[in-house]
Protein backbone atom coordinates (compact mmCIF):
# COMPACT_ATOMS: atom_id res chain seq x y z
CA UNK A 1 0.00 0.00 0.00
CA UNK A 2 1.44 3.27 -0.93
CA UNK A 3 0.55 5.37 2.05
CA UNK A 4 2.76 8.08 0.39
CA UNK A 5 1.58 10.97 -0.75
CA UNK A 6 3.90 12.70 -3.78
CA UNK A 7 2.71 11.20 -6.44
CA UNK A 8 5.73 12.21 -9.10
CA UNK A 9 6.05 8.07 -9.48
CA UNK A 10 2.48 7.73 -10.44
CA UNK A 11 2.04 10.93 -12.24
CA UNK A 12 5.52 11.00 -14.58
CA UNK A 13 5.60 13.83 -17.32
CA UNK A 14 8.90 14.37 -18.18
CA UNK A 15 11.24 17.27 -18.41
CA UNK A 16 8.40 19.31 -16.61
CA UNK A 17 8.20 19.97 -12.69
CA UNK A 18 5.32 18.99 -11.18
CA UNK A 19 4.54 22.95 -10.36
CA UNK A 20 4.01 23.10 -14.05
CA UNK A 21 1.82 19.97 -14.31
CA UNK A 22 -1.44 20.61 -15.40
CA UNK A 23 -4.13 17.78 -14.68
CA UNK A 24 -7.41 17.50 -15.23
CA UNK A 25 -9.59 15.21 -12.92
CA UNK A 26 -12.61 14.16 -13.72
CA UNK A 27 -15.18 14.62 -10.54
CA UNK A 28 -17.75 12.49 -10.18
CA UNK A 29 -18.39 14.52 -6.20
CA UNK A 30 -18.13 10.95 -4.40
CA UNK A 31 -14.87 10.29 -2.03
CA UNK A 32 -12.70 8.88 -5.01
CA UNK A 33 -12.51 11.39 -7.36
CA UNK A 34 -12.86 14.25 -4.58
CA UNK A 35 -9.48 12.69 -2.64
CA UNK A 36 -7.45 12.41 -6.22
CA UNK A 37 -7.92 15.97 -6.80
CA UNK A 38 -6.92 16.64 -3.32
CA UNK A 39 -4.08 14.37 -3.21
CA UNK A 40 -3.20 16.18 -6.62
CA UNK A 41 -3.64 19.46 -5.06
CA UNK A 42 -1.82 19.13 -2.32
CA UNK A 43 1.24 17.38 -4.06
CA UNK A 44 1.56 20.65 -6.56
CA UNK A 45 0.17 19.83 -9.70
CA UNK A 46 -2.02 22.12 -11.18
CA UNK A 47 -5.39 20.60 -10.86
CA UNK A 48 -8.59 21.54 -12.69
CA UNK A 49 -11.49 19.84 -11.86
CA UNK A 50 -14.43 18.70 -14.47
CA UNK A 51 -17.89 17.54 -13.22
CA UNK A 52 -20.31 16.42 -16.16
CA UNK A 53 -23.76 16.89 -16.26
CA UNK A 54 -25.24 14.08 -18.02
CA UNK A 55 -29.36 13.58 -17.50
CA UNK A 56 -32.49 15.71 -15.85
CA UNK A 57 -31.52 17.59 -13.23
CA UNK A 58 -35.08 17.30 -12.22
CA UNK A 59 -34.48 13.22 -12.27
CA UNK A 60 -30.92 13.78 -10.84
CA UNK A 61 -32.11 15.69 -7.27
CA UNK A 62 -34.28 12.72 -6.89
CA UNK A 63 -31.48 10.02 -6.98
CA UNK A 64 -28.71 10.71 -4.64
CA UNK A 65 -26.81 7.62 -4.95
CA UNK A 66 -25.55 7.79 -8.43
CA UNK A 67 -22.54 9.14 -9.92
CA UNK A 68 -22.91 12.90 -11.76
CA UNK A 69 -26.52 13.63 -9.60
CA UNK A 70 -27.42 17.17 -8.47
CA UNK A 71 -26.30 17.01 -5.09
CA UNK A 72 -23.18 15.21 -6.70
CA UNK A 73 -22.37 18.24 -8.40
CA UNK A 74 -22.96 20.44 -5.65
CA UNK A 75 -20.22 18.06 -3.47
CA UNK A 76 -17.15 18.15 -6.16
CA UNK A 77 -18.18 22.05 -6.30
CA UNK A 78 -17.13 22.42 -2.60
CA UNK A 79 -14.11 20.35 -2.97
CA UNK A 80 -12.65 22.28 -5.23
CA UNK A 81 -13.88 25.89 -3.58
CA UNK A 82 -12.33 24.69 -0.11
CA UNK A 83 -8.71 23.62 -1.37
CA UNK A 84 -9.01 26.82 -3.78
CA UNK A 85 -8.93 24.76 -7.26
CA UNK A 86 -10.49 25.55 -10.46
CA UNK A 87 -13.79 23.36 -10.96
CA UNK A 88 -16.52 23.49 -14.01
CA UNK A 89 -19.78 21.96 -15.04
CA UNK A 90 -20.07 21.31 -18.72
CA UNK A 91 -23.49 19.99 -19.69
CA UNK A 92 -23.26 16.67 -21.80
CA UNK A 93 -27.10 16.19 -21.51
CA UNK A 94 -27.25 15.86 -25.59
CA UNK A 95 -24.03 13.67 -25.87
CA UNK A 96 -24.82 11.16 -23.28
CA UNK A 97 -28.23 10.38 -24.35
CA UNK A 98 -27.39 9.67 -27.94
CA UNK A 99 -24.55 7.47 -27.21
CA UNK A 100 -25.48 6.14 -23.65
CA UNK A 101 -29.39 5.78 -22.72
CA UNK A 102 -30.13 5.43 -26.22
CA UNK A 103 -27.91 2.72 -27.05
CA UNK A 104 -29.27 1.13 -23.48
CA UNK A 105 -32.98 1.13 -24.55
CA UNK A 106 -32.00 -0.35 -27.65
CA UNK A 107 -29.75 -3.24 -26.61
CA UNK A 108 -32.61 -4.98 -24.30
CA UNK A 109 -35.10 -4.27 -27.60
CA UNK A 110 -32.22 -6.62 -29.46
CA UNK A 111 -32.42 -8.96 -26.39
CA UNK A 112 -29.23 -7.95 -25.02
CA UNK A 113 -28.35 -6.98 -21.36
CA UNK A 114 -26.68 -4.02 -21.37
CA UNK A 115 -23.24 -2.48 -19.19
CA UNK A 116 -24.10 1.42 -19.61
CA UNK A 117 -21.49 2.40 -17.41
CA UNK A 118 -18.50 0.87 -20.28
CA UNK A 119 -19.95 2.53 -22.98
CA UNK A 120 -20.02 5.76 -20.90
CA UNK A 121 -16.82 5.52 -20.15
CA UNK A 122 -15.60 4.56 -23.39
CA UNK A 123 -17.98 7.73 -25.34
CA UNK A 124 -18.23 10.56 -22.71
CA UNK A 125 -15.68 10.27 -19.81
CA UNK A 126 -12.26 8.87 -21.98
CA UNK A 127 -13.79 10.41 -25.33
CA UNK A 128 -15.27 13.48 -25.16
CA UNK A 129 -13.97 14.65 -21.56
CA UNK A 130 -10.44 13.57 -22.44
CA UNK A 131 -10.49 15.75 -25.42
CA UNK A 132 -11.83 18.69 -23.24
CA UNK A 133 -8.79 17.98 -21.10
CA UNK A 134 -6.66 18.31 -23.95
CA UNK A 135 -8.24 21.44 -25.28
CA UNK A 136 -7.48 23.26 -21.84
CA UNK A 137 -3.81 22.18 -22.39
CA UNK A 138 -3.47 19.43 -19.90
CA UNK A 139 -0.99 17.29 -19.10
CA UNK A 140 -2.93 14.25 -18.24
CA UNK A 141 -6.31 13.19 -17.13
CA UNK A 142 -6.85 11.46 -14.00
CA UNK A 143 -10.41 9.59 -12.55
CA UNK A 144 -11.38 7.78 -9.33
CA UNK A 145 -11.61 4.60 -10.29
CA UNK A 146 -9.62 1.76 -8.91
CA UNK A 147 -7.09 0.07 -11.88
CA UNK A 148 -3.70 0.43 -12.07
CA UNK A 149 -1.50 1.88 -14.97
CA UNK A 150 1.90 0.54 -15.09
CA UNK A 151 4.26 1.58 -17.85
CA UNK A 152 6.78 -1.50 -18.90
CA UNK A 153 10.37 -1.32 -20.06
CA UNK A 154 9.56 -0.51 -23.40
CA UNK A 155 7.76 2.74 -22.15
CA UNK A 156 4.07 1.43 -23.07
CA UNK A 157 1.49 1.65 -20.63
CA UNK A 158 -0.53 -1.29 -19.81
CA UNK A 159 -3.72 -1.52 -17.73
CA UNK A 160 -3.55 -3.92 -14.74
CA UNK A 161 -6.07 -4.96 -12.09
CA UNK A 162 -6.51 -2.69 -9.12
CA UNK A 163 -4.69 -3.87 -5.80
CA UNK A 164 -8.34 -3.89 -3.86
CA UNK A 165 -9.99 -6.77 -6.00
CA UNK A 166 -13.05 -5.94 -3.97
CA UNK A 167 -13.26 -2.64 -6.23
CA UNK A 168 -11.35 -3.54 -8.74
CA UNK A 169 -12.93 -1.83 -12.23
CA UNK A 170 -10.48 -3.01 -14.76
CA UNK A 171 -14.17 -4.82 -16.34
CA UNK A 172 -15.30 -1.24 -17.11
CA UNK A 173 -12.44 -0.14 -18.52
CA UNK A 174 -11.71 -2.70 -20.76
CA UNK A 175 -12.63 -0.38 -23.75
CA UNK A 176 -9.69 2.58 -22.98
CA UNK A 177 -7.68 2.68 -26.48
CA UNK A 178 -3.88 2.73 -26.25
CA UNK A 179 -3.81 6.70 -26.68
CA UNK A 180 -6.33 7.25 -24.19
CA UNK A 181 -3.92 5.05 -21.52
CA UNK A 182 -1.22 7.13 -22.18
CA UNK A 183 -3.02 10.16 -21.15
CA UNK A 184 -5.04 9.06 -18.25
CA UNK A 185 -3.84 8.25 -14.54
CA UNK A 186 -5.43 6.59 -11.53
CA UNK A 187 -4.02 6.91 -8.29
CA UNK A 188 -6.21 5.21 -6.20
CA UNK A 189 -5.25 1.94 -8.09
CA UNK A 190 -2.39 0.73 -5.42
CA UNK A 191 -5.19 1.36 -2.82
CA UNK A 192 -7.57 0.00 -1.02
CA UNK A 193 -11.12 1.36 -0.10
CA UNK A 194 -10.83 1.56 3.27
CA UNK A 195 -7.66 3.77 3.04
CA UNK A 196 -9.32 6.07 0.42
CA UNK A 197 -11.47 7.23 3.35
CA UNK A 198 -9.16 7.71 6.04
CA UNK A 199 -7.37 10.04 3.39
CA UNK A 200 -10.39 11.94 3.04
CA UNK A 201 -11.04 13.03 6.71
CA UNK A 202 -7.51 13.70 6.66
CA UNK A 203 -8.64 16.13 3.95
CA UNK A 204 -11.43 17.35 5.85
CA UNK A 205 -14.09 16.15 3.43
CA UNK A 206 -17.63 16.37 4.13
CA UNK A 207 -18.27 13.46 1.95
CA UNK A 208 -15.40 11.03 3.29
CA UNK A 209 -18.69 8.94 4.34
CA UNK A 210 -20.80 9.22 1.47
CA UNK A 211 -22.17 5.92 -0.26
CA UNK A 212 -20.62 4.59 -3.02
CA UNK A 213 -23.01 4.67 -6.08
CA UNK A 214 -24.56 1.57 -6.87
CA UNK A 215 -27.46 1.51 -9.14
CA UNK A 216 -27.32 3.04 -12.91
CA UNK A 217 -27.33 6.40 -12.83
CA UNK A 218 -30.04 7.15 -14.97
CA UNK A 219 -32.33 4.54 -13.49
CA UNK A 220 -34.20 5.89 -10.62
CA UNK A 221 -34.29 3.00 -7.80
CA UNK A 222 -33.24 0.29 -10.69
CA UNK A 223 -36.69 0.57 -12.45
CA UNK A 224 -34.92 -0.03 -15.58
CA UNK A 225 -38.24 -0.85 -17.45
CA UNK A 226 -39.65 2.53 -16.85
CA UNK A 227 -36.28 4.26 -18.43
CA UNK A 228 -37.05 2.46 -21.51
CA UNK A 229 -40.55 2.69 -21.62
CA UNK A 230 -39.77 6.66 -21.51
CA UNK A 231 -37.39 6.20 -24.43
CA UNK A 232 -39.04 3.38 -26.16
CA UNK A 233 -42.84 3.52 -25.87
CA UNK A 234 -43.33 0.86 -28.03
CA UNK A 235 -40.97 -1.54 -26.77
CA UNK A 236 -43.77 -3.18 -24.44
CA UNK A 237 -44.94 -6.02 -26.68
CA UNK A 238 -47.26 -9.13 -25.40
CA UNK A 239 -45.27 -11.97 -26.63
CA UNK A 240 -44.70 -16.25 -26.36
CA UNK A 241 -43.00 -17.69 -23.28
CA UNK A 242 -41.61 -21.40 -25.09
CA UNK A 243 -40.01 -24.02 -23.86
CA UNK A 244 -36.49 -24.56 -25.82
CA UNK A 245 -36.59 -28.01 -26.22
CA UNK A 246 -40.21 -28.80 -26.97
CA UNK A 247 -40.94 -25.31 -28.11
CA UNK A 248 -44.50 -25.85 -26.19
CA UNK A 249 -45.68 -22.09 -25.87
CA UNK A 250 -46.00 -22.36 -21.82
CA UNK A 251 -47.24 -18.96 -21.08
CA UNK A 252 -46.86 -15.11 -22.35
CA UNK A 253 -45.39 -12.15 -21.71
CA UNK A 254 -45.11 -8.21 -21.63
CA UNK A 255 -42.28 -7.67 -23.72
CA UNK A 256 -38.69 -8.86 -23.89
CA UNK A 257 -37.01 -6.34 -22.11
CA UNK A 258 -38.25 -7.54 -18.61
CA UNK A 259 -36.08 -10.64 -19.31
CA UNK A 260 -32.55 -11.58 -19.07
CA UNK A 261 -30.58 -14.33 -19.80
CA UNK A 262 -30.44 -17.12 -16.58
CA UNK A 263 -33.62 -15.45 -15.44
CA UNK A 264 -35.12 -17.64 -13.03
CA UNK A 265 -37.83 -15.20 -11.02
CA UNK A 266 -40.88 -13.84 -12.95
CA UNK A 267 -41.41 -15.73 -15.34
CA UNK A 268 -45.02 -16.31 -14.13
CA UNK A 269 -45.09 -19.91 -15.58
CA UNK A 270 -46.46 -23.06 -13.74
CA UNK A 271 -43.99 -25.93 -14.31
CA UNK A 272 -42.70 -29.12 -12.66
CA UNK A 273 -39.03 -27.73 -13.12
CA UNK A 274 -37.36 -24.76 -11.74
CA UNK A 275 -37.21 -22.69 -15.22
CA UNK A 276 -34.72 -20.12 -16.35
CA UNK A 277 -34.65 -17.90 -19.65
CA UNK A 278 -32.34 -19.59 -21.95
CA UNK A 279 -33.14 -17.37 -25.09
CA UNK A 280 -34.80 -14.08 -26.32
CA UNK A 281 -35.39 -14.04 -29.32
CA UNK A 282 -36.00 -10.40 -30.29
CA UNK A 283 -37.00 -10.63 -34.36
CA UNK A 284 -40.12 -12.75 -33.24
CA UNK A 285 -40.35 -11.19 -29.51
CA UNK A 286 -40.31 -14.75 -27.93
CA UNK A 287 -38.63 -15.47 -25.32
CA UNK A 288 -37.41 -19.27 -24.60
CA UNK A 289 -37.02 -20.83 -20.92
CA UNK A 290 -35.45 -24.23 -19.80
CA UNK A 291 -34.14 -26.25 -17.35
CA UNK A 292 -30.58 -25.32 -15.60
CA UNK A 293 -28.34 -27.02 -17.88
CA UNK A 294 -29.43 -25.09 -21.11
CA UNK A 295 -27.93 -22.18 -19.63
CA UNK A 296 -24.00 -24.40 -20.02
CA UNK A 297 -22.14 -22.76 -23.24
CA UNK A 298 -18.65 -23.12 -24.34
CA UNK A 299 -17.89 -21.88 -27.48
CA UNK A 300 -19.07 -17.63 -28.30
CA UNK A 301 -17.73 -14.81 -30.08
CA UNK A 302 -17.41 -10.94 -29.19
CA UNK A 303 -17.27 -8.21 -31.67
CA UNK A 304 -15.75 -4.56 -31.85
CA UNK A 305 -12.78 -6.01 -30.12
CA UNK A 306 -10.54 -3.41 -28.49
CA UNK A 307 -6.80 -4.56 -28.06
CA UNK A 308 -4.27 -3.64 -24.99
CA UNK A 309 -1.17 -5.58 -26.42
CA UNK A 310 0.06 -6.37 -29.74
CA UNK A 311 -2.27 -6.54 -31.93
CA UNK A 312 -3.45 -9.79 -32.69
CA UNK A 313 -3.40 -11.05 -36.83
CA UNK A 314 -6.19 -12.64 -38.27
CA UNK A 315 -6.24 -16.31 -37.30
CA UNK A 316 -4.03 -16.36 -33.90
CA UNK A 317 -4.96 -18.35 -31.00
CA UNK A 318 -3.49 -18.09 -28.06
CA UNK A 319 -4.82 -18.75 -23.88
CA UNK A 320 -5.96 -16.35 -21.62
CA UNK A 321 -8.66 -15.95 -18.94
CA UNK A 322 -11.72 -14.25 -19.39
CA UNK A 323 -14.17 -12.25 -17.36
CA UNK A 324 -17.75 -12.27 -18.93
CA UNK A 325 -19.93 -10.07 -16.35
CA UNK A 326 -18.53 -7.81 -13.91
CA UNK A 327 -19.02 -9.42 -10.87
CA UNK A 328 -17.97 -12.89 -12.44
CA UNK A 329 -14.24 -14.11 -11.94
CA UNK A 330 -12.24 -15.30 -14.95
CA UNK A 331 -11.66 -18.08 -16.79
CA UNK A 332 -9.26 -20.05 -18.58
CA UNK A 333 -9.86 -19.96 -22.19
CA UNK A 334 -8.61 -20.05 -25.86
CA UNK A 335 -8.91 -16.82 -28.26
CA UNK A 336 -9.03 -17.28 -31.55
CA UNK A 337 -8.71 -13.94 -33.78
CA UNK A 338 -11.75 -13.46 -36.33
CA UNK A 339 -12.12 -11.20 -39.14
CA UNK A 340 -14.00 -7.73 -38.64
CA UNK A 341 -12.80 -7.27 -35.55
CA UNK A 342 -14.24 -9.97 -34.10
CA UNK A 343 -12.72 -12.83 -31.72
CA UNK A 344 -14.08 -16.63 -31.15
CA UNK A 345 -13.68 -17.76 -27.49
CA UNK A 346 -13.46 -21.40 -26.30
CA UNK A 347 -14.06 -21.91 -22.94
CA UNK A 348 -11.52 -24.33 -21.29
CA UNK A 349 -15.03 -26.08 -19.61
CA UNK A 350 -19.00 -25.26 -19.54
CA UNK A 351 -19.87 -21.70 -18.32
CA UNK A 352 -23.61 -20.27 -16.88
CA UNK A 353 -25.32 -17.68 -18.68
CA UNK A 354 -22.91 -16.36 -21.17
CA UNK A 355 -25.14 -13.27 -21.99
CA UNK A 356 -25.21 -11.02 -24.97
CA UNK A 357 -24.18 -7.29 -24.36
CA UNK A 358 -22.00 -7.69 -21.64
CA UNK A 359 -18.46 -7.59 -21.77
CA UNK A 360 -15.85 -10.50 -22.45
CA UNK A 361 -12.99 -9.05 -21.06
CA UNK A 362 -9.51 -10.42 -21.56
CA UNK A 363 -6.84 -11.05 -19.33
CA UNK A 364 -3.44 -12.32 -18.61
CA UNK A 365 -3.10 -12.71 -14.78
CA UNK A 366 -4.05 -8.76 -13.76
CA UNK A 367 -3.06 -7.27 -16.65
CA UNK A 368 -6.07 -6.23 -19.15
CA UNK A 369 -5.54 -7.96 -22.68
CA UNK A 370 -8.52 -6.44 -24.82
CA UNK A 371 -11.56 -7.50 -25.14
CA UNK A 372 -15.45 -6.92 -26.77
CA UNK A 373 -19.07 -7.18 -26.78
CA UNK A 374 -20.76 -10.88 -26.50
CA UNK A 375 -22.71 -11.07 -29.33
CA UNK A 376 -26.11 -12.25 -29.42
CA UNK A 377 -25.72 -16.63 -29.33
CA UNK A 378 -28.04 -19.31 -31.80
Amino acid sequence: MNENLNLSNILPIKNKPISATKIVVAMSGGVDSSVVACMLHEAGYQVIGITLQLYDMGEALKKKNACCAGVDIYDAKKVAEKFGFPHYVLNYQNAFQEAVIDDFADSYLRGETPIPCVKCNQTVKFGDLLQVARDLGADGMATGHYVQKIVNCDGKSELHKAVDNGKDQSYFLFATTQEQLDFLHFPLGGFAKEHTRKLAEKFGLEVANKPDSQDICFVPNGDYASVIKKHRPNAFKAGELIHIETKKVLGTHEGIINFTLGQRRGLGIAYPHPLYVIKIDPQNNQVFVGEEHFLDQQIFTIRDCNWLIDLPKIGEKFEAEIRIRSSAKEHPAIIEILQKNRAKITMKSMTRAITPGQAGVIYFNDRVAGGGWIEKMD
